[in-house]
């Protein structure tokens, strides 16, 4: 079992584990027991009502946060001809075919995003083993393969951002910043939240968001109460 260090345990002592707080007490807290130097993301994770197992429970979408998460995504872009071209034209930092699988077999990985055109996954298949388990394969569902590449990569660089349930039917989202004023890190929460609760799938009874936690990267997890989100 991780040891934790004396910061931390000084914030955990500052936090009831029995209270449950509202978003913005919630956001505030994070911020005010912060303890490292560096700008930590802030997250939260979704405990949600859905049984994992099952194919048709499967919770994903995208959301556009409007404050962003502090960081300028890198997107990479399988594409040639025409399409290479809008790609480069709408902000894509990496357009290439063949030449960006060399790399990435290599192991150079510094992109936060892939996108490619249907007519190319098949070279992108010689990396999927790479790609995939870092989720960053292109993928039909979430809108990355696709010809329209000027609108995907415009998109993801507005601060596009995907999200989907986990084998333990839990969701994890950073959502900004320590250092956002509380303000953006409410609105991009809210955001979010209402993204999550639109990507309820039919088959889910009972409540859906059965747990709601915030935490920056380092920090002590505050647990807020849901349902204001369905009151907004």
């Amino acid at each position: 079992m991780a040891k934790h260090g004396k910061k931390y345990l000084k914030a955990v002592e500052q936090v009831q584990k029995s209270t449950i707080l509202a978003a913005r007490d919630a956001i505030n807290k994070v911020k005010e027991l912060r303890y490292v130097s560096f700008d930590e993301s802030v997250d939260v994770h979704v405990n949600l009502g859905i049984d994992a197992s099952k194919g048709d429970q499967v919770v994903r979408g995208s959301v556009v946060l409007p404050h962003g998460k502090g960081k300028k995504a890198r997107v990479l872009v399988f594409a040639k001809g025409d399409h290479a071209d809008e790609a480069k034209k709408a902000g894509a930092d990496y357009v290439g075919a063949d030449d960006l699988v060399e790399k990435i077999s290599a192991g150079w990985m510094d992109f936060e995003y892939a996108v490619a055109t249907p007519d190319l996954m098949g070279i992108v298949g010689k990396v999927a083993k790479i790609l995939g388990p870092r989720g960053l394969l292109p993928n039909k569902k979430v809108g990355t393969v696709t010809f329209e590449v000027g609108a995907t990569v415009e998109e993801l660089k507005k601060g596009k951002v995907f999200f989907k349930n986990d084998k333990q039917g839990l969701v994890h989202f950073s959502f900004g910043k320590v250092s956002f004023d509380a303000q953006k890190l409410q609105d991009n929460l809210a955001t979010f939240v209402k993204a999550l609760m639109a990507a309820k799938p039919a088959t889910s009874k009972g409540k859906f968001i059965k747990k709601l936690t915030l935490s920056s990267t380092m920090g002590v997890g505050i647990q807020v109460n849901p349902d204001e989100f369905l009151r907004a």
